[in-house]
């Protein structure tokens, strides 16, 4: 969409409509804003897409967040651009179908990654600092789901997901806003591999990633952008073995060039991408930036007539992940957890703590790590320490260190703002230690679901309202 819309060139005039001529700030680029100013011009696209033969076509809603929008001045009316993205995508859709019954047309909204990071510091001499927090994310990915349901989407699309913290809050969002109106609509996620090493912006790994969506209902998980689809080839491989949903894949055309544009034709993106549909690795496919209606049609062309992928069926293992996945196999042995990052149980991370030195707290961490540790525990209750802050802050220390971060956190405190803290900092899929039944089960059913919905596991411990289980019968009662 994006460099469909550039192509054309269009000037300040056009973005400004009538309706924001004397905004205050320039609003040429925010191909979003169209959605309400020349809503013909984005139609245009989509409609050149269908006729090529794309049977899911795309909201212009991409930056369309609060975020994104307050660049451009224009963050009070993103739910107006979103209903009206979707509202435009829907149009054209139920145009193509009803020309042609036999052929659905779906349209997916679309969620780009916002212009910040949760889990990286945009300050190198910061490394704790953040231009973007969890509880932020999640407000404004509830406003964009709010527009794009109104407007009358088929699918959610999380995509060019770079910093799976970010798309971790958008996951929160979607599923806050299922539970609180009552809906459900099927939900995709593509993630963003940035270069040949095979990860992600924000450091994790394919299957690390996966791991840490894993806890969402999905229609499926994919890749998009960054790479040509020659260079997604083992990434797309690996994915389809370790997911059990439908698999997706729009890759770029080609790598950029010195320019910024993209060079590979339709012909030779289309023989890609039948090769991934000829290993049976690919339920949805399409192309990401400089993919013409050209290269869509190839496409189309090229993997018709070809078995879907067979949804994997993987075995049913633990798994957490860090940076990197950690799977408890049958024949895995003792897991090491290491527990001197813990206030009450280390006197020297302690000291280090209260001083407020957390560069020299990673130390701790780092040894952990080194000598086998293969998750760390992390537990800040001390009545001296504003133990919400401390957790935060270190959990961001950790993030800027790879050898550290690539493995699992464990999230320790018997205070459940001090966990939920933990949960708003972590990437990967942690574990939380713990919950019991002592607050009665109310408590433990929402505190579970809230964890869940964090994409972190449990350590569950044998206590109710009437004390610790001391018999066989009595931990069964638990």
């Amino acid at each position: 969409m994006g460099t469909m819309l550039q192509a054309l060139r269009i000037e300040e005039p056009t973005f400004r409509g009538s309706r924001f001529l004397n905004h205050p700030k320039d609003l040429r680029g925010n191909f979003d804003v169209l959605n309400l100013t020349a809503p013909h011009i984005v139609q245009g696209v989509q409609r050149a897409y269908l006729e090529a033969g794309a049977e899911i076509i795309k909201t212009n809603t991409f930056n369309s967040n609060a975020i994104s929008a307050l660049d451009y001045g224009l963050e009070t009316i993103v739910h107006e651009l979103n209903v009206a993205g979707a509202k435009s995508a829907r149009e054209v859709a139920d145009e193509f179908e009803a020309a042609d019954p036999s052929r659905p047309r779906y349209v997916a909204g679309s969620m780009g990654p916002t212009n910040r990071t949760a889990s990286m510091s945009q300050d190198v001499n910061s490394p704790a600092s953040r231009g973007v927090t969890f509880d932020k994310l999640r407000e404004i990915y509830y406003e964009q789901v709010g527009g794009l349901v109104e407007g009358g989407v088929d699918i959610l699309l999380v995509e060019t997901i770079f910093d799976t913290l970010n798309a971790k809050a958008a996951l929160f969002a979607i599923e806050e806003y299922f539970e609180s109106c009552g809906i459900r609509l099927p939900v995709m996620v593509s993630v963003t591999i940035t270069d040949l090493s095979g990860r992600t912006l924000s450091g994790q790994t394919v299957e690390a990633f996966w791991i840490s969506v894993s806890h969402m209902d999905l229609l499926s998980v994919g890749i998009n952008c960054a790479l040509g689809a020659k260079q997604m080839r083992p990434y797309i491989e690996e994915l389809s073995h370790l997911a059990p949903v439908h698999i997706s894949c729009h890759p770029n055309a080609g790598l950029p060039n010195a320019f910024g544009g993209f060079d590979e034709t339709p012909e030779t993106m289309s023989a890609d991408l039948r090769d991934f549909a000829s290993n049976g690795w690919l339920n949805i496919a399409g192309g990401c930036c400089g993919t013409t209606p050209a290269h869509i049609k190839a496409i189309a062309e090229a993997v018709r007539g070809y078995t879907p992928h067979v949804l994997s069926k993987p075995e049913r293992y633990t798994r957490f992940s860090g940076l990197e996945p950690l799977v408890l196999r049958p024949d895995s042995r003792f897991v090491n957890i290491g527990e001197r990052t813990n206030v009450t149980g280390s006197p020297r991370f302690s000291k280090l703590i209260l001083a407020g030195e957390y560069e020299a707290a990673l130390t701790v961490a780092r040894q952990q790590v080194e000598n086998g540790a293969q998750i760390i525990d992390i537990n800040m209750d001390e009545g001296m320490l504003d133990s919400e802050r401390a957790m935060t802050t270190f959990l961001h220390h950790i993030a800027a260190e790879p050898d550290i971060a690539r493995v699992p956190i464990m999230i320790d405190s018997s205070n459940w703002k001090i966990i939920e803290a933990g949960l708003k900092c972590v990437q990967g899929k942690g574990i939380v230690n713990s919950i019991s039944l002592k607050e009665g089960e109310d408590a433990f059913r929402e505190r579970a679901q809230l964890i869940r919905r964090y994409g972190a596991a449990m350590v569950v411990m044998a206590f109710d309202e009437k004390g610790q289980a001391d018999s066989l019968v009595r931990k069964m009662e638990v």
